[in-house]
């Protein structure tokens, strides 16, 4: 059960456009964008209250629980006002496809996390600082500093190596998710993110790729 968060105790702003704000909504695992909606003030005080992203239909002029029809239902995580706080940012999880049409989102892109939820676990695990060591796992890697968590990042290389020729795809992928994420809480531990592993790759990106460009100066001269 998912526990629904605002970022804000202030009531959103519904004068500039005739008493209606845009919501847009994002899966809260994936972050793609599932839909854009409009909410007036009704709408919003249900959504708080259900848990589920509610709107108000422009076309029906009537409030409508997305998902009371095809029972995929939007089950909010979080809301996040604009700088103006007229416009809103839902994240939230779906129960199945969010397009009328069958698709995954009204904007016909398939929703799958893929590498970007690896930013939404950078989030997770600097939540955990704070958890229980007795209820977190990963609470107690990093109560443990540096060195517990290098430990484990060192133990689940060697397993991802053992399974590198095995041709069980399924195996592999979960030694590799194992490390990515011993990896990530070993940065965590060291108050680096995955954007700095970035930054270097970048710029030896850049570095392997200057002297190209310098031969293909000289050779137009």
């Amino acid at each position: 059960m998912t526990t629904m968060t605002t970022t804000t105790t202030l009531p959103p702003n519904f004068n500039k456009l005739s008493g209606l704000i845009p919501a847009v909504v994002q899966d809260a695992v994936s972050g793609k964008v599932l839909m854009l909606g409009f909410m007036n003030p009704e709408a919003y005080e249900k959504t708080l209250a259900s848990g589920l992203v509610t709107f108000f239909s422009r076309s029906r002029n009537q409030l409508w629980t997305k998902g009371e029809t095809s029972k995929n239902f939007l089950r909010v995580v979080e809301i996040l006002p604009d700088c103006d706080n007229d416009t809103l940012l839902i994240q939230a999880l779906p129960d199945g496809p969010v397009c009328h049409t069958g698709a995954d989102t009204c904007f016909n892109e398939k929703n799958e996390a893929g590498i970007g939820f690896l930013k939404k676990l950078e989030g997770v695990i600097e939540s955990r600082r704070d958890a229980s060591e007795k209820e977190s796992y990963t609470a107690r890697l990093l109560a443990g500093g540096p060195r517990k968590a290098a430990k484990k990042v060192g133990e689940e290389a060697v397993e991802l190596a053992m399974e590198a020729e095995n041709p069980d795809t399924e195996r592999f992928l979960d030694e590799a998710a194992d490390l990515m994420y011993h990896l990530q809480v070993l940065l965590a531990a060291r108050n680096l993110r995955l954007d700095d592993i970035g930054s270097v790759l970048a710029q030896r990106h850049r570095e392997a790729i200057q002297p190209k460009k310098i031969n293909q100066q000289t050779k137009k001269k």
